[in-house]
């Protein structure tokens, strides 16, 4: 007998962040994910508008990773009077508190923004308390009808895609895919037998370098910015972008291709979950495991330096260059980068090094797009600094990525809803998927609801 299911794409749709999305199926409310909307600044304005929906009849919340515009507005959720339960994997929900505290503390600095009505310390550790995290494959029972599991999606520790299966049909939130092959992680796992898929378009229209490539490029730039006797800033997302870099670093200095320079990871907060990471090695790939068993500096090893505290950070202009500054955030939303590429973007000798996605209006792309002068902590700076992107150290699928994991289930899938995207970039892959696969695809925009014959 044939069942009905409601999807309302409540955020994450006409934009990379936001993702929230509300299921409504055998008499349950459930959301995916419940992110912070980040554009031109870490919270845009929108976050503190009322939710769509009533957050007293939301029963449970399936978070498909720790990534702020995953997760960022759950104590918001709280707040207005959410109270059921919160189901994630294991590493996603030691990541969380890290990261909700951290953004709650960036975003404290400011006094108007009445941090109080999305954020309160007491609305974090509730979230905790209602929080029980799984592992893969881990079967949950919610009805007679429904049961869900959580798959590997490979874009961060943890990450993972939610697999719904109602009446016997496939419902599928990929939240984020990895650009596989990660140095730490296993490959995003195939999927052969979605019937509906709601997938994300971040870099629905482009490509990425190879792995290989990548690696060549970070070396070249590294060995660049060394002869000029430069500082190489590197803007990362303090979760899984600073860990990856640091294990790719590591291989570097460990088997001399690169000069011998101080290196900083100047990011509090990378630093913090790097040692989550280390609680939940059985998570990487088998190489990273590997390497891991050998070396247990891998993510300390020598020229490194840790810069916990203020002072520490403010000191490293003090440091001769060459060297490197790893720092927050990957889109200079904020955080301890934004105070180094005020000192070192008008400086010719110095290189800014874009690794991971830039969204729109954001710091980081005025930057990467070539602007020549910026606006940072409200002071005009001139970039005269070079600026170098590697995207194949972005932790999404490439387009042709996202065609090839569609591919494997173009037997079973009936309908495709393209979102966590910019217009361009959802509207490009779904073209192609329309075209290549001839699947039936399209993309929602905010507050469009659909129905699903289960």
């Amino acid at each position: 007998m044939e069942k009905i299911a409601k999807i309302t794409f409540c955020g994450g749709t006409g934009s990379v962040t936001g993702a929230n999305f509300l299921l409504e199926v055998d008499g349950k409310k459930i959301l995916v994910d419940c992110g912070l909307i980040q554009g031109t600044k870490l919270a845009d304005d929108i976050n503190w508008d009322p939710f769509p929906y009533d957050s007293r009849e939301i029963d449970i919340l399936f978070v498909t990773h720790a990534h702020v515009d995953h997760l960022g507005r759950i104590p918001k959720l709280i707040n207005e009077g959410f109270h059921g339960k919160i189901y994630s994997t294991e590493p996603t929900r030691a990541l969380a508190f890290p990261m909700l505290e951290d953004t709650a503390g960036i975003l404290s600095k400011n006094a108007e923004l009445h941090l109080d009505k999305i954020y309160t310390p007491e609305s974090i550790k509730l979230a905790l308390s209602f929080w029980q995290g799984f592992k893969y494959h881990d079967t949950i029972k919610i009805t007679p009808n429904l049961e869900v599991s959580f798959l590997d999606a490979g874009h961060i520790l943890g990450s993972a895609m939610i697999r719904f299966v109602f009446n016997g049909k496939v419902i599928l939130f990929t939240g984020d895919l990895g650009n596989s092959p990660s140095p730490l992680l296993p490959d995003t796992e195939r999927v052969i037998d979605a019937d509906y898929l709601i997938m994300e378009s971040v870099y629905g229209d482009r490509n990425h370098e190879s792995r290989d490539d990548r690696r060549k490029f970070l070396e070249e730039t590294i060995e660049d910015n060394y002869k000029r006797k430069g500082t190489l800033i590197i803007p990362t997302f303090s979760l899984e972008r600073s860990q990856e870099l640091l294990f790719e670093l590591n291989a570097l200095v460990e088997n001399n291709r690169i000069p011998v320079m101080p290196i900083f990871l100047d990011s509090p907060l990378a630093i913090r979950l790097t040692e989550v990471f280390k609680q939940f090695r059985n998570y990487f790939n088998e190489t990273a495991q590997k390497a891991m068993s050998h070396d247990k500096y891998l993510f300390d090893f020598p020229g490194l330096h840790n810069t916990l505290k203020s002072e520490e950070s403010r000191m490293i202009g003090n440091v001769p260059n060459p060297k490197i500054v790893i720092a927050g955030s990957g889109m200079s939303t904020g955080g301890r980068v934004v105070h180094h590429e005020r000192h070192y973007l008008p400086d010719p000798n110095n290189t800014l090094l874009l690794t991971g996605y830039q969204t729109a209006g954001s710091l980081g792309r005025l930057i990467q797009e070539g602007v020549k002068t910026v606006r940072i902590t409200n002071e005009d700076v001139v970039v005269r600094a070079h600026i170098v992107t590697i995207t194949g150290y972005s932790g999404h699928k490439d387009c042709y990525g996202l065609l090839a994991f569609v591919e494997d289930m173009r037997d079973t899938i009936k309908k495709v809803f393209v979102v966590m995207g910019e217009p361009k970039s959802a509207m490009f892959l779904t073209q192609k998927l329309r075209d290549n696969l001839g699947i039936d695809a399209s993309a929602p925009e905010r507050g469009d609801s659909v129905t699903l014959v289960c």
